[in-house]
């Protein structure tokens, strides 16, 4: 028989996971073109999620769960602006190192697993309701 208590932690700390990449990725796109404000300052880094398996010791599942967010280490690209406050002296500025079409790509990921969890709790739902028909 299936548990379904299981396929219901499972799915949401899938889901869970999903959201916060998703939240991550939003972030990143909304500075994609956040510069320093003054010369020499660094502009907005990229951030990545990284993810983790979890034993919940109550119910013996593996769950998966955010591990860290961490800083971006690629370098940054430059842009030639010298009207730009935070324009060195040979006129360049640095901007994020966040790739718009990467993240859009990263998004439509997320939100494919996100619905793939969503999938398996609807399809869990449905056999206990096909069970508890079958019961009556």
């Amino acid at each position: 028989m299936v548990d379904i208590t299981k396929i219901l932690s499972i799915s949401g700390s899938g889901m869970h996971a999903q959201s916060e990449r998703m939240r991550v990725i939003a972030e990143n796109l909304a500075n994609a073109n956040s510069t320093a404000e003054e010369p020499g300052g660094a502009p907005y880094r990229r951030k990545i999620i990284t993810f983790r398996n979890e034993i919940d010791r109550a119910t013996g599942i593996e769950t998966v769960e955010v591990d860290k967010v961490l800083p971006d280490q690629r370098p940054f690209s430059r842009r030639f602006d010298p009207g730009h406050p935070a324009a060195d002296k040979t006129g360049y500025v640095l901007m994020p190192n966040v790739n718009s079409l990467i993240e859009m790509v990263d998004m439509r990921e997320a939100q494919r697993g996100y619905e793939a969890n969503i999938s398996m709790i609807t399809v869990a739902k449905d056999m206990l309701r096909r069970t508890i028909e079958l019961l009556q």
